[in-house]
């Protein structure tokens, strides 16, 4: 498949990290940041060839398939496509008798039953009410009565074990990819966000873990201030956590997610870090995040749980924002690894930290984020001032820009560089993965493997050594 094709081709360039978004379903605006669960892999990524390699799916479930764009994810399409399989491939995978893998499938129910039952209970009853928010569901449903429960896993078992095989295949073919990854010397980095969608099977499952009146409404929802991507903040909108309920049970839940991404990655990115140190709070009501304000995360409390729960912490930090003291020393105290966008260098002077001379070892550095324009695209529209810094910062002119801002990047002490595969590819702006603020378009781009040219894997090998990164 074309992720372990990728794997190769990291590895023949002498890349030992592949970072990616979250893995999770995608919620409204096709975000990975929005999903139905903080445990659940994206079922639209799994590899129907391999479940037809089982004899899950005949040859005919797959060919001819429908005419994909391979630039761009189709979600709707994708969905409608892939999902019907899926009910195929349960259907027979039930109905069939490989002991093997029917003990391999009951294993995982078992060691994944702390979230997989309320997930695919969730998935179920979302099905059977149209979508409608879990709270406007009939009473006893919203409350998880148990007689209720119970009998929906009578009249609906079918449908259950459907969304509990399609885990079990995600999270089968996964540790397969890791396996491959990681025997070529290529480690993967997950992306935790700090936040959940309002409309999962976490928070319906835990409402007394989040802040919600008595209708189970949010009474505040998580965003951002006015910062650099936009002048009235970021209304995320995902409900906020009770911190004082997670101490009181020694933050199991946290403790039990990032568990479940560290057995998927080497290394995780937590997003938006500074939230817990304090955290951007906008009454529900509200239509932009302009009118928030700052609340108390858990600090260092919950990072004593983490370190008591693991042999080390392999988390990184997204230290992006309005970073406050604070922050820096929740980070620091930690010992965690901070994040430098090199695209945020240019607008002030020297003294900027997102400038390489001023970065320290313990730093992941990048040209760009998902939320960054390419760096090509971030050049063609920046200003003469910022182009003018970067002339004098490189001492020349600066001809092919995506190249040299990698090549700062990987000459620099930060002991991890990151590139976004559209600036090896020198792809332009049309070429981002998301703009912030907006609801159209984002997160479908993709490449394609004509894109990738042999000088390119070249170049990438030649400055990765170069530099001792190999």
């Amino acid at each position: 498949s074309n992720a372990y094709l990728f794997v190769d081709w990291l590895a023949g360039a002498g890349q030992t990290y592949w970072q990616v978004l979250p893995l999770g379903e995608i919620g409204p605006g096709n975000s990975p940041y929005m999903s139905s669960s903080a445990f659940a892999g994206n079922v639209l990524i799994i590899d129907l060839f391999d479940l037809a390699h089982q004899g899950w799916l005949s040859q005919e479930d797959l060919i001819p398939l429908p005419e994909f764009r391979h630039d761009r994810v189709d979600y709707g399409l994708q969905k409608q496509f892939r999902v019907e399989r899926l009910h195929r491939a349960a259907k027979q995978f039930f109905a069939g008798g490989n002991e093997a893998m029917h003990s391999a499938y009951s294993e995982f129910c078992m060691a994944q039953h702390e979230w997989l039952r309320d997930y695919a209970l969730f998935k179920t009853i979302s099905e059977q009410q149209e979508g409608r928010n879990w709270n406007q569901w009939p009473t006893a449903l919203a409350n998880r009565e148990v007689e209720a429960l119970r009998r929906l896993e009578v009249e609906y078992v079918e449908q259950i074990n459907f969304w509990k095989f399609c885990q079990w295949c995600f999270a089968r073919q996964w540790e397969q990819l890791k396996q491959y990854a990681n025997e070529r010397g290529v480690q993967l980095i997950g992306d935790v966000p700090i936040f959940v969608a309002y409309q999962s099977a976490d928070v319906w499952a835990h409402p007394e873990l989040f802040e919600l009146d008595q209708s189970g409404y949010p009474i505040a929802v998580a965003g951002v201030p006015p910062d650099y991507f936009s002048a009235t903040g970021q209304l995320w909108g995902n409900p906020l956590y009770r911190w004082d309920v997670h101490e009181q049970t020694s933050y199991a839940w946290w403790v039990q997610r990032l568990r479940h991404a560290l057995r998927s990655f080497d290394r995780v990115r937590i997003d938006h870090f500074r939230g817990f140190a304090a955290y951007w709070a906008v009454p529900a009501n509200e239509n932009t995040a302009v009118n928030g304000r700052w609340l108390p995360g858990p600090g260092a409390k919950l990072f004593d749980a983490f370190k008591k729960a693991f042999v080390d912490l392999p988390i990184i930090a997204e230290d992006l924002g309005v970073i406050t003291p604070d922050v820096a020393e929740l980070r620091d105290n930690f010992e965690l690894p901070g994040m430098r966008i090199l695209q945020f260098a240019f607008a002030e002077d020297n003294s900027n930290h997102f400038l390489p001379h001023n970065y320290i070892a313990n730093t992941i550095a990048y040209t760009g984020t998902h939320d960054n324009d390419t760096m090509l695209g971030w050049w063609n529209t920046a200003s003469e001032k910022e182009k003018s810094f970067v002339r004098q910062y490189f001492g020349r002119e600066v001809i092919d820009v995506p190249w040299d801002m990698m090549g700062a990047l990987s000459g620099s002490v930060a002991n991890t560089v990151i590139f976004p595969m559209q600036d090896v590819l020198c792809l332009s702006g049309e070429d981002r993965m998301n703009l912030p603020g907006s609801s159209d378009g984002n997160w479908e781009w993709r490449f394609t493997w004509d894109q990738v040219q042999p000088w390119q894997t070249v170049k990438l090998s030649k400055m990765t050594s170069m530099n001792a990164r190999s």
